[in-house]
């Protein structure tokens, strides 16, 4: 009799640990492995930078949008001096659209950028972002990454304002506008300015990818991708 009891006792445990089982998985409790999570984070980074880059680089993604790079306080009063002179009426329109085509065309620099960051995260960096705050991920890519950004930015930058127009037209504004008497001379590069912002943008936009991760299922587009982020709902 009492073996008979033990015998039922054991199936009704391990069927109770079954069901355990099952709804855990259910409800995406689990335990993660360390490699899930490596591989869950690093396949979140992927999805996100590549979205925001494919954004940001496309027409108008820096342009018409609200990572749109503006000008400076400084540049826009010699625009304003300027709108009065033949020939600079529209010189702050002109000038703007063309840093942001600029931008737009540094921004396809970012993906190998990324995607070497994202390969060399450790097991501890990807704990660290999926127990962290909100923008972990963008943190831990903007400090691994900036530095290696810029340098590629700049220069491709540079030459974007040189191709479209923008380093000629806004030097030819500066020279106008240091003519004029009593002002204070300005400097005519906006290279290491126009890197900033659009990195500033670059960096918004990928914040917003990894929210929309974290907090919007349907933006969970792989089994483990759910499983990852459901530790941290």
């Amino acid at each position: 009799m009492f073996s008979y009891v033990l015998v039922l006792s054991s199936l009704f445990f391990n069927s109770c640990n079954a069901q355990f089982g099952k709804l855990l998985k259910k409800v995406g409790l689990e335990e993660l492995s360390t490699e899930e999570v490596a591989n869950g984070l690093k396949e979140a980074l992927n999805q996100g930078t590549g979205k925001g880059v494919d954004f940001l680089s496309a027409k108008d993604g820096y342009y018409k949008s609200i990572y749109k790079v503006l000008l400076p306080d400084d540049a826009q009063k010699v625009c304003n001096k300027l709108s009065v002179i033949p020939g600079f009426n529209n010189i702050e329109n002109e000038v703007v659209e063309k840093l942001n085509r600029a931008a737009e065309d540094a921004a396809t620099k970012a993906k190998p950028i990324f995607l070497s960051a994202i390969k060399q995260m450790t097991i501890q960096d990807a704990w660290n972002i999926l127990k962290g705050e909100k923008n972990a991920a963008t943190k831990y890519l903007n400090r691994t990454t900036n530095q290696a950004l810029y340098n590629e930015f700049k220069p491709v930058i540079t030459n974007s304002m040189e191709k479209v127009g923008a380093i000629q037209l806004w030097t030819s504004a500066i020279n106008k506008y240091n003519q004029i008497p009593l002002v204070k001379k300005m400097n005519p590069d906006m290279s290491d300015y126009v890197t900033q912002k659009a990195l500033d943008g670059l960096f918004k936009k990928i914040a917003e990818e990894e929210l929309n991760i974290r907090t919007n299922l349907t933006a969970r587009t792989s089994d483990l991708l759910k499983k990852v982020f459901s530790k941290q709902d």
